[in-house]
């Protein structure tokens, strides 16, 4: 079991299911969302997350493919919490991995939108990596 939640504490959240992948963004969008080099999702399946406390906000924007991109966040403080796509029968959604109790192992994280990396940050030897989104 995996907690979570928000800067502020008002938005608590549990993971159960084990995770499908930690996934290391180096898109424009994820740097602005973690006001960084880049954000990190660990993707589980939806039935996996649990709101334990708080409301949660939705802002709704379109990614580089076309979809719609459901980001969840707090609106006490604005931290990001989740993302989910806006077809409800997917079967899974991204834990910003950063609002996790517990640090996350990156050794296993799969790179992606490499091509858009900030300039001197490296990408480990042997990791997986997609200069864009994967397929």
């Amino acid at each position: 079991m995996r907690t979570g939640g928000c800067q502020c504490g008002a938005v608590r959240y549990e993971v159960s299911a084990e995770p499908l992948a930690l996934y290391i963004c180096h898109c424009l969008e994820c740097r602005k969302q973690s006001a960084s080099a880049f954000g990190m999702s660990l993707e589980i399946p939806r039935s996996g997350l649990r709101l334990v406390a708080g409301a949660p906000k939705v802002w709704t924007r379109e990614a580089d493919s076309g979809r719609k991109v459901r980001c969840v966040f707090c609106p006490d403080c604005g931290s990001r919490l989740w993302h989910e796509g806006d077809d409800p029968e997917a079967g899974f959604l991204t834990v910003k991995a950063g609002s996790l109790d517990d640090p996350v192992d990156v050794s296993e994280a799969i790179h992606i939108w490499t091509a858009r990396k900030m300039p001197g940050l490296a990408i480990p030897p042997g990791a997986r990596s997609f200069p864009g989104e994967p397929e």
